[in-house]
């Protein structure tokens, strides 16, 4: 089957299974929402986190907070086992697994006063399974910006005006911290000086595009990783700490704006070029790679289902959100973007960057072969820039607009993670009783910390990114599987079918504990003890999740039977 034929089979799956699966079955059999019911931006609103807002807005926010680089990212890395295994996960993956995940965790949470995920397991399975959760959480939030940051430092970084490398990307720097500015301008006009929306919403996407051509042609040089790390972890602790509308919001649609463009028109060039496959359909043993199943799940990550989807949809998106029937919209569809993101991520690596077996085979020969997170994202910019080609645009400008629409997701996932950090962190000081940790700026200190402890760890004196992101990947993937464990537990207490998110719960839990402890064992014979010692605390503290769990479940059961 061609790369066309097949991306149009993907397009029509979306649609059906949104129409039919999230709005026809799961919000109304399932969930049964109801717009008479207030959702919390309204009953707890104090314009700072609870905002109510128009779901087109928040959709961008939403879309661009969970997108960030791993649905990029993931499946580049994943296609190395051959485009069927990664293409099936990514699509099959969102529509069963990672959308139900999303939206049935935003849900939740605006039944629950707009909580995290953490919380809410408090009140669904036990006390202490707030506290397991708050510091998986940690974990994973901390690892994952850590890793966002080291890569983004990475496609900055050019010392040398006239050698730029091919990872690096400097042209992305100016537009990238100018729409910062023309997001707060933005933010403060609508929210403070009552300027209708949609007007400054086009004013700012309009300024986005000349910024990125003022980019291409005045590309940032002389700045280090080093100096470009400590630069955005400044920049996490400001936007944490901000009120959401100023910064947050706006920049995020913006951002959504920007890559609603990218997806069309890298859609569009790749239905022109009509390309053939460079990469196998299937590789089932890749020189020095992991077995297949269960690394595919683990390192597509976000490109099918993710955990800090749950931690976006309870955190800031639930928050925000102005009536129950937006949620379908808002976190299903938000999950089918970021998988159609992932689905352009697989056609890039495998039909748009290589024009023949034997290219794609030098860069995917090994798992070795192909060094680092910044090449492998290389790859997909390369190749979505050969489909905006197509259309006339000039290659390089091609590229320069696909590496300011990469960096620009991955900045709004260091800012909103910075902030999902700070709230984890000030719910884990609630739960152990500590008011200092409670505080808004020493919580965003702290997550900035450990973000910054992440993004320069090190391993045999070199970043530790490709590391890092097979360990963010069970975390995140364990996450899921507990957020999905929550979400069975609150519906069987309900009486309601369980069925859906059951079977997705058990899959998740059981191909990423697998990888975990395959993960932790490698970690031990190769003496990575930092990397060894997260995993093994990560595994006890979700095992502990499952039995407070069962526990739960068999407490129910007998009070069922007690009433029969």
């Amino acid at each position: 089957m061609s790369p066309v034929v097949m991306a149009i089979l993907v397009l029509s799956l979306y649609l059906v299974f949104y129409r039919f699966y999230a709005k026809g079955f799961l919000a109304k059999k399932v969930f049964e929402l109801d717009d008479s019911l207030q959702t919390p931006a309204h009953t707890m609103r104090d314009n700072v986190d609870y905002v109510p807002a128009n779901k087109y807005i928040l959709f961008g926010h939403h879309f661009a907070s969970i997108a960030g680089l791993a649905p990029m990212l993931g499946p580049a890395i994943a296609v190395i086992w051959g485009w069927v295994p990664a293409l099936c996960w990514v699509v099959f993956g969102t529509l069963l697994v990672g959308a139900v995940h999303d939206f049935s965790a935003l849900v939740l949470s605006i039944r629950h006063r707009g909580q995290s995920v953490g919380t809410i397991a408090r009140d669904v399975i036990s006390p202490r399974t707030r506290l397991l959760f708050l510091l998986v959480i940690f974990f994973l939030v901390a690892l994952a910006m850590g890793v966002f940051v080291l890569v983004i430092s990475g496609l900055f970084a050019a010392t040398d005006a006239a050698h730029i490398p091919a990872t690096a990307h400097p042209e992305a720097v100016f537009p990238t911290y100018s729409l910062m500015l023309i997001a707060m301008l933005i933010g403060f006009f609508v929210y403070k000086k009552n300027l209708p929306l949609w007007p400054m919403i086009a004013v700012g996407f309009v300024l986005m595009l000349v910024t990125t051509a003022i980019g291409l042609k005045m590309p940032v040089t002389g700045v280090s990783a080093t100096a470009w790390t400590w630069t955005l972890l400044v920049y996490a602790f400001v936007a944490s700490v901000l009120p959401v509308w100023l910064l947050l919001q706006p920049r995020d649609f913006l951002n959504s704006l920007l890559l609603y463009l990218a997806l069309f028109s890298m859609l569009i060039g790749f239905f022109m070029l009509s390309p053939d496959w460079a990469a196998p359909a299937v590789n089932f043993h890749p020189e020095g790679a992991p077995p297949m199943l269960p690394f595919l799940f683990i390192v597509i990550a976000c490109g099918a289902v993710s955990g800090f989807h749950g931690l976006v949809a309870s955190g800031t998106t639930s928050k925000q959100l102005n009536k129950e029937s937006d949620a379908p919209f808002v976190g299903y569809v938000g999950m089918v973007g970021e998988s159609l993101l992932a689905l352009l991520a697989v056609l890039a690596t495998t039909a748009g960057a290589f024009s023949s077996r034997a290219d794609w085979e030098s860069f995917y020969g090994s798992w070795d072969q192909a060094v680092g997170l910044h090449q492998k994202l290389g790859v997909f910019i390369q190749g979505n820039a050969n489909f905006i080609h197509q259309l006339g645009v000039p290659l390089d400008y091609a590229a320069a607009f696909i590496s300011v629409v990469v960096v620009g997701f991955a900045m709004t996932s260091v800012d909103t993670g910075a902030r999902l950090l700070r709230f984890n962190l000030e719910e884990i000081g609630q739960a152990i009783g500590v008011k200092v940790i409670q505080n808004r700026y020493v919580a965003t200190f702290m997550a900035v910390a450990a973000i910054g402890f992440f993004a320069f760890f090190k391993m045999d004196g070199k970043p530790a990114g490709l590391f890092l992101w097979t360990l963010f990947g069970t975390t995140n993937q364990i996450l899921a599987g507990l957020t999905l464990l929550t979400v069975t537990i609150y519906l069987y207490r309900r009486k309601k079918p369980i069925l859906y998110t059951l079977l997705p719960m058990f899959l998740v839990l059981g191909a990423t504990i697998s990888g975990m402890l395959m993960g932790i064992a490698k970690a031990v014979g190769h003496q990575q003890w930092t990397v060894a010692a997260v995993g093994l605390v990560i595994f006890l503290l979700a095992g502990w999740v499952l039995v407070e769990a069962l526990l739960v479940v068999r407490k129910v059961r007998s009070e069922r039977c007690n009433e029969a």
